[in-house]
């Protein structure tokens, strides 16, 4: 039977307490929002952002309205809750000029996209630009994916959309600076807000597993959507010598396979991985949960983790929800230096390994396991360094440069011809 566990049901067992978001300035000066993205129970990790992004503000800013405009992909079919105003189907170009007129009426002073190469449809998600280009609205674009190498129809996509975004949110420095470098986007229209993330005490993780009724064993947790790249083998490999300094350690990953590779592969990948463990004799120490679990399940496993592990295997990734969550929890954490990890984790947050380093991932994950007192510590310490991250903070930066572009602020959206972009006026966002 699966346990949800509230904060009210937490033990005295406490490293810090819970809360500390900043309340926003109140009244905002905005009234109506378009926000447009994935939205739960769409298995992807834009959906959960989105629909974070959503309860957030409906929770922080109550007097502003949001419209929720949810992609669906094809052959889905998603039983969206009614927050999710209208849906557009990814691969019809009326659906994106319906939401248009719809957005038109509702009297929304602000389109929020979040982009992701792949969620909208045409050459390279093209065909976004049906829908803003029939709004003569500002728009706010915050970018999932920033790619350094882009091939010719995501850079074309990607230039395009800046030119006509009045604002570009991104969630790493390193991914402002290729919008600078590669794109040519102006500084000033580009702001970096770290990725949010939900506000929780912290408690021992053995209190959790108590809680639980997880074996009173030290954790070692990955989440997320499983698929190749997640550098999941890197991690089993690791194991043999991750027991020799601790014999009672458990390796759980926890989430479905991502349903794109279900749909080509079925769960071919994931018993790869069960094969993997087998032939190393390590078997016997994973813990697999399969499945999409709701948030507050989610957070419970990441709670009863003694340490997190992101063994990813692409550079260039700006962002992980999955290791921004686990930060906020306050884990100790073990990760290869991908864009997010690197910033998040580099001034001595967590411990950073070589991409695919078997041995490097093993001493770092076994040294913390072996030392409880300075496993404690750091976890105590990175609790209080993730609060600038939670779901309330990030609310209010988001919404203060939202209020930037209403027509009474300084700044305007370029003005647009029959598919070109001419930009009269550009004036800073506030630092």
């Amino acid at each position: 039977m699966q346990t949800l566990i509230s904060s009210a049901m937490l033990p005295p067992v406490l490293f810090g307490i819970g809360g500390g978001a900043t309340p926003l300035r109140s009244p905002s000066r905005l009234r109506r929002i378009a926000l447009i993205g994935n939205a739960l129970p769409r298995l992807c990790g834009l959906a959960t952002y989105t629909s974070h992004v959503f309860d957030a503000l409906r929770k922080a800013v109550p007097e502003i309205a949001i419209d929720h405009y949810a992609m669906i992909d094809p052959g889905g079919r998603y039983a969206f809750p009614p927050s999710v105003c209208a849906t557009i189907a990814q691969e019809e170009p009326a659906a994106y000029r319906a939401a248009a007129a719809r957005i038109a009426r509702s009297g929304a002073e602000i389109i929020w996209v979040q982009h992701e190469f792949g969620i909208y449809g045409g050459a390279a998600g093209e065909y976004l630009f049906d829908l803003i280009d029939a709004v003569d609205l500002p728009v706010a674009v915050t970018l999932h994916t920033v790619l350094d190498r882009p091939n010719e129809d995501q850079r074309r996509v990607m230039k395009r959309l800046s030119d006509c975004a009045s604002l570009l949110i991104v969630m790493a420095e390193r991914a402002r600076d290729i919008l600078i470098d590669t794109y040519g986007v102006q500084a000033r229209r580009i702001a970096v807000i770290p990725h949010g993330a939900p506000d929780r005490p912290q408690i021992a993780p053995a209190a959790m597993r108590h809680l639980l009724g997880q074996e009173d064993r030290k954790t070692i947790l990955t989440f997320g959507l499983l698929s190749p790249g997640k550098g999941l083998e890197t991690m089993i490999e690791a194991m043999p010598a991750i027991l020799e300094r601790c014999p009672e350690a458990l390796y759980r990953i926890v989430g479905a396979t991502h349903p794109h590779l279900v749909a080509h592969q079925g769960e071919a990948y994931r018993e790869s991985l069960l094969a993997l463990a087998e032939r190393l004799g390590v078997a016997p120490h994973l813990r697999w949960e399969p499945r999409f679990l709701e948030e507050d399940a989610l957070l419970d496993r990441i709670a009863a983790a003694d340490v997190y592990v992101t063994p990813y295997g692409n550079p260039a990734q700006i962002t992980s929800g999955t290791l921004a969550y686990a930060f906020a929890l306050g884990k100790p954490i073990v990760s290869t230096p991908y864009v997010h990890a690197a910033e998040l984790l580099g001034s001595g947050l967590g411990r950073l390994v070589d991409f695919g380093n078997i041995e490097a991932t093993a001493e770092a994950v076994g040294s913390w396991l072996a030392d409880d007192g300075e496993r404690e510590a750091f976890a105590a310490r990175a609790w209080h360094a993730a609060r600038p991250t939670i779901w309330p903070r990030m609310s209010a930066r988001s919404v203060a440069r939202l209020e930037d572009l209403l027509p009474s602020s300084a700044m305007r959206r370029p003005e647009r011809r029959a598919g070109s972009y001419i930009v009269h006026e550009r004036i800073a966002l506030h630092p």
